[in-house]
This record gives structure tokens, C-alpha cells and sequence, in this order.
């Protein structure tokens, strides 16, 4: 594998920690700037919602220039986001950096992992790919947990001023290691986006969007439903946020493995699960070790979504999934945004830290509720000869037409 690999890797390490360590730092933030639990999770929220912007405005942006450019415009957004969220004066500048930050998230997901693929032979492109993506789940395991130490012992400053300093070196090695590959040719937007008419392909986007929520509604607010209900101490949040790191990389390996050969019957399981546990974590986190034990099953059946719903948008847009692909990374922030809002609504309405357990089990049952419709329409379309659109029921054969 090249070092160019290495560089990319790094620069994920580095959005996966900023993007999940400020689950850990809220009590910190809402202290030092003086507002409350739910009005802190709008950075989680802003954060979201600038990736679900950010993600396909800068992958169109990013066919205008060469990939290697593009890579490091996008590595210098998120330096100069954690900069500002590390010297914010106001709560609302550090938005505005969460923000900058996040600009740089889905492209760089996106285009890296085209990037990745070039670098090697064919049959090495998957290893390549995954290479890159090692440095998001190592983030969750590794990242995420020192960042909240090092926030709650000497500042939450420091960590966002730590983060930024991975993406400068980030941005170094894309400078240095990655070749200076030419931009894409023949890119044509409105072939990307009529794979948008395809309805499969906004259910899949409807399933990322709830799926995903229903992990963010518990895992946004984990420090204070472990600290208030569960009883553990502030530093045990560290150790607690490295157990849903390490359900993340366990799920999101079995679900690579499983999503060729089954990728239907692995969503209707994982988020079935997922709806269960998560009902029963507003009783569970009333134990400590119950506690530790569904927040490692909420990481693993959670992103063990992921590669199931990744591949089912890919396969549903029909040679086209460039954009589709850059948008379901921004369906998977738009769902941390939404659960994270709600989370803080029922918080704020004075149901308790538990509450937003009860609204992660609604939105997971929302999802398998949308992948059992899918599926069933699917096989209706199918046994008709027919392709679904957002216009219509096309003919099997013309299908590659109508997307094209």
C-alpha cells in the first residue's frame, strides 16, 4: 500500500475525532460558555447540518480542480474550523467553527476514497479504500476517548487545538505523499443527479437518515445520562466512549462482511436490534456495567448499518453514485442532527437524560419500518419488469437509459 494512504488515513483520524469527541466534552462547553445541555448539542447538530451542505456542494466544487487540491482546500476548512472552535470567545463563534469544519467532511470521504482506489492496482482498490476508512473507526477507539480526557483535564480548548494540529499534519501529507491526479473528465451533474429520481435511492437515504439518528439520540447526550443516572464519574466517560468505539469497529466489520450476500436480511436484524436496545437503555442506564454493555451493542448494531446502507445506495444509483454516494454520507450527519435536536427537545421538556433512548427507538423502527417498504417494493417493481422513479414506472430496459 502507498504512503498516500497513510496521509489520508490521518486526515480521517482527524475528522472522526472532532466530529464524535464533542459527545464527550458538552458538560464542559455548556459550563465554560454558560448555556444549557440541549442548547450545547447544537454543536453536534451544526456539525451534522454542515455536512449534510457541505457534503455535495464541495464534491461538485472538487470536479473543477485536480483531486489532490481539492483534498488539501478541504483539509485546510477543517484546520481553520477547530482553530476557531478552539479560541471561540461566544458560544455561537464555536458554532461557526463546528461548522467550517464539517464543510470538509463527506468530500473528503468522497473524494478520498476515489483517490485511494487510483493509487493501487484493481484488485487491490477495496484494501485501498478500507485503509483510509481504518483512520475513522481508530478516531472512535482511540481519538474520541483521549480527546475527552484531555478536555476534561486540562480543557476542552486544548483538544479542539490538538485536532486542528492533526489536520495540518493531514494536510502535509496530502501535499507530500498523494500525486497530483488529474481532475475527473466528462462529470456531468445532471447524470448524477438522475439518479436522485430514483425512489429506492431516497428510500435508502430515508433509512441512513433514521438508522444512524436513532444511535446519535443516545450516544450525543452519553456524558450526562452516565454522570446524572448511571452514577459514573466524569473520567469514566473516556473509557465509556472507547466501548462504543469498539462496538462501532466490530459492527462495521461484520456488516462489511455481510452486506454482499445479504444486505436486506442485515437490516432488517441490525435495526430491529438497534430499536430494542435502544428502548432498553432508558432502563439499563440505571446499572453501570448494564450501561457499559448497551453502549457497546448500540456502537455495534449501529454501524453495523453501515456498509448494508452504503451499498444499497450505490447499487440503487444505476452508474452514477458519485453524488449519491457524497449525499449518504450527509444523510448519515442529517440524522445526527435530527436525533441530536430531538434529544435536546425531550431533555429540555423535562423528561430526564433517558428520554432520548425512547426517541432512538423510533427513529430505528422508523427505518426498518422503510427498509420492510422498500424491499417489498422492490419485489413488486421486479415481478412488474419495472424500475421505480420519482415519475414513474420505467421498463427494466430502458432503466440504464432513463438514469443516464
Amino acid at each position: 500500500m502507498p504512503l498516500a494512504l497513510l496521509a489520508l488515513a490521518i486526515g480521517a483520524f482527524g475528522i472522526g475525532t472532532t466530529e464524535f469527541v464533542i459527545m464527550g466534552l458538552l458538560p464542559e462547553v455548556a459550563s465554560d460558555f454558560g448555556v444549557s445541555i440541549p442548547t450545547a448539542g447544537f454543536l453536534v447538530t451544526g456539525y451534522a447540518l454542515g455536512v449534510v451542505l457541505g457534503a455535495p456542494v464541495m464534491t461538485v466544487l472538487g470536479t473543477r480542480i485536480s483531486r489532490k487540491r481539492m483534498l488539501m482546500l478541504l483539509m485546510a476548512l477543517f484546520v481553520v474550523g477547530n482553530l476557531l472552535s478552539a479560541v471561540a470567545p461566544a458560544f455561537s463563534v464555536m458554532v461557526i467553527g463546528r461548522v467550517v469544519a464539517s464543510l470538509a467532511h463527506g468530500a473528503f470521504f468522497g473524494i478520498g476514497s476515489v483517490v485511494a482506489a487510483d493509487l493501487v492496482a484493481p484488485d487491490k482498490k477495496a484494501g485501498a479504500i478500507a485503509t483510509m476508512f481504518t483512520g475513522l473507526t481508530v478516531a472512535n477507539v482511540v481519538g474520541v476517548p483521549l480527546g475527552t480526557f484531555v478536555g476534561q483535564s486540562v480543557g476542552w480548548r486544548v483538544t479542539f487545538a490538538l485536532v486542528a494540529g492533526l489536520g495540518v499534519i493531514g494536510l502535509a501529507g496530502v501535499a507530500r505523499l498523494v500525486p497530483d491526479l488529474p481532475k475527473p473528465e466528462g462529470v456531468r451533474l445532471r447524470h448524477e443527479l438522475a439518479a436522485f429520481r430514483n425512489v429506492q435511492v431516497l428510500l435508502a437515504m430515508a433509512m441512513t437518515v433514521l438508522g444512524f439518528g436513532g444511535v446519535f439520540a443516545a450516544i450525543t447526550y452519553i456524558a450526562p445520562m452516565m454522570t446524572h443516572v448511571a452514577g459514573f464519574a466524569d473520567s469514566s466517560v473516556t473509557w465509556l466512549l472507547v466501548l462504543f468505539g469498539l462496538g462501532m469497529v466490530g459492527g462495521n466489520l461484520v456488516g462489511g462482511r455481510l452486506a454482499d450476500r445479504a444486505t436486506m436480511p442485515l437490516l432488517y436484524v441490525s435495526l430491529s436490534a438497534l430499536a430494542v436496545v435502544l428502548a432498553l437503555f432508558t432502563l439499563t442506564a440505571r446499572d453501570e456495567v448494564a450501561a457499559a454493555v448497551t453502549i457497546v451493542l448500540i456502537g455495534a448494531l449501529g454501524f453495523a448499518t453501515v456498509p448494508p446502507l452504503q451499498k444499497r445506495v450505490l447499487d440503487q444509483a444505476h452508474g452514477a453514485p458519485t453524488l449519491a454516494s457524497a449525499v449518504n454520507i450527509g444523510a448519515f450527519n442529517l440524522g445526527n442532527a435530527l436525533s441530536a435536536w430531538l434529544g435536546g427537545l425531550v431533555i429540555a421538556a423535562g423528561f430526564g437524560y433517558t428520554a432520548p433512548n425512547w426517541v432512538g427507538a423510533v427513529l430505528a423502527a422508523a427505518a426498518l419500518v422503510l427498509a420492510v417498504l422498500s424491499a417489498a417494493l422492490e419485489r413488486r417493481t421486479g415481478a412488474a419488469g419495472t424500475v421505480v422513479t420519482g415519475s414513474g414506472s420505467l421498463p427494466t430496459d430502458t432503466r440504464h437509459t432513463a438514469v443516464h
